[in-house]
């Protein structure tokens, strides 16, 4: 096959444009502003988690204090009536005697309620206080997602804009170039990855193996315009320079 030096610088500004689109696909995939996005949404994520957790602890004391409350106010109810018994005239000194003797673990039992309930109160307060900070932490952390995700979007469009400007150029490139060149060079790079590659000294291009002295002579008797191939990888061997 031959192919005009022109074709030749065609072909090999297509490569170049093909490695550049490579590293813009790789960016693209691999995205710093991508990856804070991901941290940031792992960290919400488990902030959000805590916070159930601690609601559902939150929850949990609630019902022991409603138990709890319920349980002082029965025993208040009992002190009312052994008081109300005690001031009786009917009441004769056996009765009191029982019912002073009630009253007293009544008391005691109300004192050992109160002190529960104080204990679970105060552990409700610092569930209360967990809850405020991580909901400060989840809208802190609300905030810097939008933020990534602004700067992810803007890394994102200028990828876009870079990727779209290299297409227009190959397309104007691959336009101009002789259909069965450009379908040598689209077969080797689709079993390659690089489908040609300049002579740089003694070295191809394309997969930077040294090519041994034989192989260098014959390439440097070929036409100028003749289509030659790498004999380490098989890429299109390009003798010019863009």
């Amino acid at each position: 096959m031959k192919a005009d030096l022109w074709q030749q610088r065609s072909l090999l500004e297509i490569s170049a444009l093909d490695a550049e689109l490579s590293r813009i696909a790789h960016r693209a995939k691999n995205l710093a502003e991508q990856q804070r996005v991901d941290e940031l949404t792992t960290e919400h994520q488990a902030a959000v988690d805590r916070l159930a957790v601690l609601r559902i602890a939150a929850d949990d004391i609630d019902e022991q204090v409603s138990r709890l409350e319920s349980e002082i106010d029965g025993v208040r109810q009992r002190e009312d009536r052994d008081r109300a018994l005690l001031d009786s005239a009917t009441t004769n000194a056996k009765q009191l005697t029982e019912l002073q003797h009630e009253l007293e673990t009544l008391q005691r039992r109300q004192s050992s309620l109160e002190d529960t309930l104080l204990e679970i109160m105060e552990r409700r307060e610092e569930l209360a206080t967990q809850q405020a900070e991580i909901t400060a932490d989840i809208e802190r952390l609300d905030a810097d997602r939008d933020a990534a995700g602004r700067d992810r979007d803007a890394a994102l469009a200028e990828i876009e804009d870079l990727r779209t400007q290299k297409n227009e150029r190959r397309e104007t490139l691959t336009a101009s170039i002789d259909s069965e060149l450009l379908a040598l060079y689209e077969r080797q790079r689709a079993t390659g990855g690089i489908g040609a590659g300049a002579l740089q000294g003694r070295r191809c291009g394309a997969c930077r193996i040294e090519i041994d002295r034989g192989e260098l002579a014959r390439i440097a008797a070929a036409a100028d315009d003749a289509v030659l191939r790498c004999p380490e990888c098989g890429a299109i061997l390009l003798r010019v320079t863009v």
